[in-house]
């Protein structure tokens, strides 16, 4: 489950790349999730699991469909406009360490230790990496600004595993990937005509692949490995799946798209990826010999 969706996350950064060819971010976003949500909508009717009755519960859930669904994907789909693919899959990739300083702060469970400092530190130079890989006279507001959303993106990824762990842990996987995709489209929808106007539909046929990809595996499929992972393993290691999407990403996006695989990327990717690991290393332990009495 783990492995299978860090490639599909990791995948995603393509597609959402091409889909922006033949559509608008807010488009493409729409479409996307209406198709999860046709996905999920059936498996509700398959399991009928069961809903909350606490009005307090899915005032939590609309929290989470804003903030895990709604504005990340847009903010990762506008950045997309601005960097390379392969940029953004790396950019994604801090969501661990935003969670382990928001677990800090709001889960009993997980307090940050010296590794997990050193391991900060050193996501943090890598994200200074890349963002100065872009600073040029001509191409500051652009790049930057998509950079930083994206990272935006992961800070709200991070902040939504945080919050689902501490306050819907009671809510079945499939009602919290279902109930949330929903208030995450209709708010999308409402911003559509604002955001994009006048509204357009895509016409062609890749970018209607795109949409499909990203609707059925990139949101349907991976919301359910997602949210079962959540509840099973927690948000530290289940954020962990970012290991997965720089690889990925920058792999595809070279190599289909033709984005420059530079110094800057890959060091700044290293110390990403590092960190992470740093942060999650923990050092195997000796068994001293026993004697028998």
């Amino acid at each position: 489950m783990f492995s299978l969706l860090g490639v599909l996350w990791g995948s995603s950064f393509l597609w959402i790349k091409i889909g922006l060819r033949g559509t608008g971010p807010f488009m493409l976003v729409a479409l996307r999730v209406a198709i999860g949500i046709l996905g999920l909508a059936f498996m509700v009717a398959l399991r009928k699991p069961e809903f909350p009755r606490k009005r307090s519960l899915w005032i939590k859930l609309a929290l989470l469909g804003t903030f895990n669904t709604a504005v990340p994907f847009v903010l990762i789909t506008w950045g997309e406009q601005r960097i390379d693919s392969a940029v953004a899959s790396i950019l994604n990739a801090p969501v661990p360490l935003f969670t382990i300083l928001l677990a800090h702060i709001f889960l009993d469970d997980e307090k940050i230790t010296l590794p997990k400092l050193l391991g900060l530190i050193m996501g943090f130079v890598g994200i200074v990496v890349l963002l100065g890989r872009e600073i040029a006279p001509g191409e500051f507001g652009n790049a930057i600004f998509g950079q930083l959303g994206v990272l935006l993106a992961a800070f709200s990824y991070a902040g939504s595993a945080v919050f689902a762990r501490r306050n819907l842990r009671e809510i079945p996987p499939l009602v919290q990937a279902f109930v949330p995709l929903v208030v995450a489209d209709s708010l999308v929808w409402l911003a559509l005509p604002v955001a994009e106007s006048p509204v357009r539909f895509p016409t062609q046929g890749e970018t209607w692949f795109a949409i499909l990809w990203l609707g059925l595996l990139g949101t349907f499929i991976a919301y359910i490995l997602f949210f079962s992972l959540l509840q099973s393993v927690g948000p530290t290691k289940t954020t962990l799946v970012t290991y997965f999407i720089p690889v990925v990403g920058v792999a595809l996006g070279v190599i289909f798209l033709g984005e420059t695989l530079d110094l800057r990327l890959v060091v700044g990717s290293i110390l990403i990826v590092g960190g992470i690991v740093v942060v999650n290393w923990k050092p195997k332990r000796t068994r001293t010999p026993s004697t028998s009495h």
